[in-house]
């Protein structure tokens, strides 16, 4: 029973919310710097993170755990975050188009919602199973 959390949809699920929570950081930091002169925008390769999480790579930093007691984590790396140098918006370097980036971060939160919500029933049904038992 120690090792129902180690099942393949939650590695996957973990790692699909894991790698949306980093491109939902990074697009923020986009839009807070969408007056910064030379700010070049910053997005995440979901896919290989997503990649990452299928095949068992980590990808991260494992947590520091001060109990044993503690569940294990890891902390995504800057590896998956790609620089977009290749564009230019405007006159002072900065290529962040808050239309664009808003857009991303509209369709990047229903992403997640809808990974956490197939998270949840995943687990209802764990629930369900135990309770029936």
């Amino acid at each position: 029973m120690a090792g129902w959390m180690d099942s393949k949809i939650f590695s996957l699920l973990e790692g699909g919310l894991r790698g949306l929570d980093l491109r939902h950081k990074v697009l923020a930091d986009n839009i807070a710097n969408i007056d910064t002169p030379n700010f070049k925008r910053s997005d995440v390769n979901f896919e290989q993170i997503l990649r990452s999480a299928m095949t068992g790579e980590t990808g991260g930093l494992e947590l520091k755990r001060t109990s044993d007691r503690h569940l294990p984590g890891l902390v995504l790396s800057n590896q998956f975050v790609q620089i977009d140098n290749t564009t230019t918006m405007r006159n002072d370097g900065n290529n962040v188009d808050i239309d664009l980036e808003m857009t991303r971060l509209a369709q990047n939160t229903l992403h997640y919602n809808a990974l956490a919500g197939a998270y949840t029933s995943h687990l209802n049904m764990y629930k369900q199973v135990i309770q029936n038992n």
